[in-house]
């Protein structure tokens, strides 16, 4: 088996750890001076470098007042993100450094040409061909090269402005080679603008002529084509005979219409006539003059007739005579009335043989429209040409004037200019003494104090011996031979079981916390004074003998009798407390979940299983600080799991201990045993922890009085079926140490 590794059995000892500082402080003290003297010096004998920055806008240099009326959106300048971008990479580009390198001369130029000035360090490592031969590369090469290293062309964020930026050991170059920058980068644009110009006037001088000869043909093949088709065109912008053919349209359904009414009008004269009806519906008959002359001659005989039969008979000769004029003038209207049919057959006739004579006509124009319209796409065809030609004629001509103009006048305005112009800069930006010198006094004060923390540790004085040492033959002997070197296989299960049990438990404890009213907060000053007088009412305990039992036989209890807690007792102090620690291991060996809750002070029962004390336990989850996956911890050497003291408050957390019945509960929802080293606790001190199913032990080193007044105490106090256990035989306690012992 395996015992306590060697990291448990020292700690370290924080105290001694920083007192070395305090120790040391002289030396830390001088070689941060010599470190911050070396930087002062570097920093002093460093060659200045000045920085200068110059700033060009870039926008629409055209103005409204000079803008072609041709230009449209693809004319203007493009002034997003990525067109800003392009300008300041042709700022960078070699042409436009070149033309400053040869116009400021910086050939000549130490700082500019690595071939110049070597040092002898140098032209050792090029003879031994370890380093380049600056002399290999050509001049403007190497002056490129290190203006591209000191130069820093950028485009200021959410801007359109772009920032030169440019440093050198000679504060007027500093300025000076930004300035020459932004010169030759406008020079340029309107140098491009003039290119551009001029070829654009050379291309539209030639094309302009050739466009106006093809006008001229396109236009001469329109005028030739509609000569030729005999095209003629009338109103409305049509051909003639289309305009024609829609004119007899109109001319034929105004026939059709009359034709059609006289027709139907002689048509219902006939019918009255043939009937024997009356002619006064007609409007045509009734509309005729000598019709109406024999209506009122008629009228006025039937009034005469009428006037002599009130005095004369039928037959009388007037009478008889006036009938006979009146049968006349009926037969006078019906032949009138026929006369006017057969003049409206006429009429219909008339109107049918026009109507014969338009339709003919109709279709002769109907074949001509259709060839007109045939020749018509193939003259639109021809103008369409024509006007496209004329149309490009136009804008060609308008453009060449417009770049001619320009071209005349030397007006290329460029789409950028110069906001901001270097200065030459009176202080240099690096070397910065002050920040320096201070970033290394800091630095190395605080490497030294590393280094020397680093020197104590690995040294061994800044350890001492761990709490928990002294509980090394506890574990020795308690451990099973079966169970000496637990497994990765054996402790990866026992972690998700830990967790699956911590979810039990919090489940519980949420179910608990929900039924049961919050605990009265109980403060440090009462529970003393209890435990006080629970000392005081036992002060002397009548003298009791009780049977005593073993390791094995309390774990075969607990399982035979399905407890479900078992609270042990340890009047002796931490030595006893081994007890527990083995009866829950023998129980958790037999197959049963078990998990061991240390409520002693000094964690006598939970640092052996851990191997430290420094693990958060009861305290924490008393003092809202952990959950209970927090707390609960796998057992080194077992499959029992164990809460350990914890590291927080123990005042803060015992104004909560009256939530210790509730958490009871959780766990023993979760575990078949909860197995609690109480340490010299009374039956006061238990009753929280007491529920159904429990088994009260006492643990017992050595019988003496102090063990046997405990038992009296507890048995009195209403646990009758306490038992004593010994872990004598399976565990020699080590001795002893004064002043450790400790209530729960």
């Amino acid at each position: 088996m395996s015992v306590q590794s060697a990291a448990a059995d020292v700690d370290v000892d924080l105290r001694q750890l920083f007192a070395s500082l305090a120790r040391n402080w002289l030396r830390i003290l001088v070689v941060s001076l010599l470190v911050t003297g070396l930087a002062y010096a570097l920093a002093w004998l460093a060659t200045p470098h000045y920085k200068a920055e110059t700033q060009i806008k870039i926008e629409t240099g055209e103005s409204v007042y000079t803008r072609p009326n041709v230009a449209n959106d693809n004319d203007k300048p493009i002034l997003d993100e990525e067109g800003v971008a392009t300008e300041v990479q042709i700022v960078s580009s070699s042409d436009i450094l070149n033309q400053v390198a040869l116009k400021l001369n910086l050939a000549r130029v130490p700082e500019f040409d690595d071939a110049a000035n070597m040092s002898a360090l140098s032209r050792f490592l090029v003879i031994a061909g370890l380093m380049s031969d600056p002399e290999e590369i050509p001049v403007e090469e190497r002056v490129l090269k290190k203006m591209r290293e000191k130069l820093n062309v950028y485009s200021v964020e959410k801007t359109r402005i772009i920032a030169i930026e440019f440093s050198s050991e000679d504060p007027k170059l500093a300025a000076a080679i930004p300035n020459a920058i932004a010169e030759a980068y406008i020079a340029s644009q309107g140098s491009a603008k003039i290119k551009s110009n001029s070829a654009a006037t050379a291309f539209l001088g030639p094309e302009i002529a050739d466009l106006q000869q093809k006008v001229k043909d396109a236009e001469a093949k329109v005028a030739a084509y509609r000569a030729q088709s005999d095209l003629l065109m009338g109103g409305n912008n049509s051909v003639l005979a289309t305009q024609q053919l829609s004119e007899l349209s109109s001319e034929l359904t105004r026939v059709r219409a009359n034709r059609a009414s006289a027709e139907a009008t002689a048509e219902s004269v006939r019918k009255a006539l043939q009937g024997g009806g009356s002619l006064d519906a007609v409007p045509e008959v009734l509309s005729s003059e000598l019709i109406q002359r024999l209506r009122e001659r008629q009228v006025e005989l039937k009034t005469n007739i009428a006037d002599l039969s009130t005095t004369l008979l039928d037959n009388h000769p007037r009478i008889r005579a006036l009938k006979s004029q009146l049968a006349d003038l009926d037969r006078q209207i019906r032949n009138e009335a026929e006369k006017v049919m057969k003049g409206l057959m006429t009429q219909a006739q008339t109107a049918q043989a026009r109507e014969n004579q338009l339709v003919a006509e109709v279709n002769t124009l109907k074949a001509a429209s259709a060839r007109a319209g045939e020749e018509q796409v193939e003259l639109d065809a021809l103008q369409r040409d024509a006007t496209a030609r004329r149309q490009q004629l136009e804008s060609y001509q308008a453009n060449y004037l417009a770049a001619a103009s320009r071209k005349d006048r030397n007006y290329q305005p460029v789409d950028a200019h110069v906001v901001s112009e270097a200065q030459v800069p009176s202080e240099p930006y690096f070397p910065k003494i002050l920040p320096i010198v201070g970033a290394a006094f800091v630095g190395s004060l605080l490497l030294m104090a590393i280094v020397t923390l680093l020197k104590e540790l690995f040294s061994g004085r800044a350890m001492r011996p761990a709490a928990g040492a002294r509980f090394e033959q506890i574990e020795q002997v308690a451990m099973p031979v079966a169970q000496q070197e637990p497994t990765v296989a054996r402790q990866e299960p026992m972690a998700v079981r830990q967790e699956l049990m911590a979810a039990e438990i919090e489940e519980a404890w949420n179910y608990a916390a929900e039924t049961e009213a919050e605990p009265d907060t109980v403060s440090a000053a009462e529970a003393a004074a209890e435990y006080e007088a629970a000392e005081y009412e036992a002060a002397e305990p009548p003298r009791v003998t009780l049977g005593e039992v073993d390791i094995d036989k309390a774990a075969e209890k607990l399982i035979s009798t399905g407890a479900a807690r078992a609270i042990f007792v340890s009047p002796e102090g931490d030595e006893a407390a081994a007890s527990a620690v083995l009866v829950a291991r023998e129980v958790s060996d037999a197959g049963l979940r078990v998990l061991l809750l240390d409520l002693t002070a000094s964690g006598a029962a939970s640092r052996p299983m851990l191997d430290s004390g420094l693990f958060p336990g009861i305290t924490n989850l008393l003092a809202s600080e952990a959950q209970f996956s927090d707390v609960i911890h796998p057992d080194l050497y077992s499959d029992c799991h164990v809460i350990p003291v914890g590291t927080a408050d123990p005042v803060r957390a015992m104004r909560a201990a009256d939530r210790l019945p509730i958490i009871m509960q959780s766990l023993t929802t979760a575990y078949d045993l909860v197995v609690v080293e109480c340490g010299p606790a009374d039956a006061q001190g238990i009753s929280r922890l007491v529920g159904e199913g429990t088994e009260v032990f006492l643990s017992m080193l050595e019988p003496d009085d102090e063990v046997t007044q405990a038992a009296v105490m507890l048995i009195e106090s209403g646990y009758p079926d306490l038992t004593l256990v010994t872990p004598v035989g399976h565990v020699t306690p080590g001795t002893p140490v004064p002043g450790r012992r400790s209530a729960a």
